[in-house]
């Protein structure tokens, strides 16, 4: 397989601007030129830069301790956090992280000493989708979809079932709209019995798929079949909630929203906002009990899990999200906000789809919206979006190969909580501009 070609999102690039410093949903650089985060990052920044109550919650913290090491001592942030996040979430344990990755990582060794504990040493295999991504370490990896990312380690990742994305806009070859998650369900429970359901421990997948897809929301019915297919045949169901959970769907799990409860679960980006790096792995009572029956708690973490600051600047975070309602905020804001995405690319043909939930929503820019054929990926027309609208002082997350690992553009938009109407139409009059200027350079090149 030849190597990827650049220019790419998943190279850092070597001519960077310098960032400065940043207030509320805008970012400054050390030239003096104002962006308007209007993807919070990698849809991280729930709350936006230089919030001062979340930085004196740290601070408070590091002149008392930075980090009790886990297995010394427990900590006031630890114990809070981990009720703040029971409570929002219906999820009984966690474990506390450095970030998403590592949390998909726990939520996948959890999934396995479950097993172990049960006695059930054979379920050891995974189940995942296509058009996912889980993370960087080698289990996260092996357990995505995501071929750009994926290619230089293949040979040494686990090995994993790969089911089709359920993806409405494009549904399974011969499979109707409507039936796309009645579909994928079956997929799913064909490949638990084309494996042995002895030999699967879990079956991993985004409620709303973030970077590999393109805010691709679970389509109707498909997470209650998905539950009860792994409920008939013994398979924890694992929900990566890291890129579209802890709010950013204006719930704090996106599986609310479809009525279903996971086995484990990962979170991160929101969950502390960015201003020390933080994740976890949530898992349920039923997952807990023959684990801490048969090993006293979960074999999963590190040593900086738990870190006693970073567990108080989630405590803050976490704190301001419930009570300036910023939930409310999103659901509210939401409907108003997809039809300001709409009236600013109202007059661009390639605009094929616009989906997600809450403040993560993505437009994917197809060469013909009839029969929805990607641009060539030689075009690179994703790459050009992020970099027009760069130039025009918006951040944006853009992503390529969605449509089947290498062709297809998408542009997510995942402003902080904490954003305005007023500033998300500026969010949208941006994009619809750089869109348009990012087409234009491409049909000319």
């Amino acid at each position: 397989m030849s190597a990827v070609p650049l220019p790419s999102i998943t190279i850092v690039s070597t001519s960077l601007p310098k960032v400065a410093w940043g207030k509320g949903i805008y970012i400054h650089d050390a030239d003096g030129k104002r962006y308007i985060d209007g993807s919070s990052g990698p849809a991280v920044y729930c709350l936006g830069h230089g919030n001062e109550e979340v930085n004196d919650a740290i601070k408070a913290q590091l002149d008392k301790i930075a980090h009790g090491y886990r297995y010394t001592f427990t900590s006031d942030p630890l114990e809070e956090l981990s009720s703040q996040v029971a409570e929002a979430s219906g999820m009984e344990k966690s474990v506390f992280l450095t970030g998403g990755s590592e949390a998909v990582e726990s939520c996948l060794k959890i999934a396995l000493q479950y097993h172990s504990a049960r006695g059930e040493m054979s379920r050891r295999r995974f189940i995942a989708r296509e058009r996912s991504w889980h993370g960087n370490t080698l289990g996260a990896l092996s357990v995505s979809g995501f071929l750009e990312r994926k290619a230089a380690f293949e040979g040494a990742l686990m090995p994993v079932s790969h089911l089709s994305p359920a993806n409405t806009y494009r549904p399974p070859a011969g499979v109707a709209p409507e039936n796309t998650g009645e579909a994928c369900a079956a997929e799913l429970e064909a490949e638990i019995l084309r494996l042995g359901a002895e030999k699967v421990a879990a079956f991993i997948f985004e409620p709303v798929v973030g970077a590999a897809g393109g805010c691709v929301p679970a389509p109707p019915g498909y997470a209650r079949r998905v539950r009860d297919i792994c409920d008939k045949h013994g398979v924890l169901m694992i929900a990566d909630e890291v890129m579209c959970g802890a709010g950013r769907c204006g719930t704090w799990r996106a599986l609310e929203q479809d009525g279903v409860k996971p086995d484990i679960m990962s979170v991160a980006k929101g969950l502390g906002g960015g201003y020390i790096p933080l994740g976890a792995a949530l898992y349920s009572a039923k997952v807990a009990e023959p684990i801490f029956s048969v090993y006293g708690g979960v074999m999963t973490g590190h040593t900086f899990t738990g870190h006693t600051a970073a567990c108080a600047g989630g405590v803050a975070v976490q704190k301001i999200i419930k009570r300036d309602r910023l939930l409310e905020n999103i659901r509210s804001l939401e409907p108003k906000f997809r039809v300001m995405l709409r009236e600013a690319t109202k007059d661009i043909a390639e605009v094929g789809d616009i989906r997600g939930r809450g403040f993560f929503l993505a437009l994917e820019l197809v060469k013909n919206t009839m029969t929805r054929e990607p641009f060539a990926a030689a075009n690179r027309l994703y790459i050009r979006v992020r970099d027009c609208a760069f130039a025009n002082g918006l951040i944006c997350y853009p992503s390529g190969g969605n449509v089947d690992g290498v062709n297809g553009d998408v542009v997510i938009i995942s402003p902080p909580y904490i954003t305005n109407e007023e500033q998300l139409g500026e969010i949208a009059t941006l994009l619809g501009a750089s869109i348009k200027q990012a087409i234009q350079q491409m049909k000319a090149a």
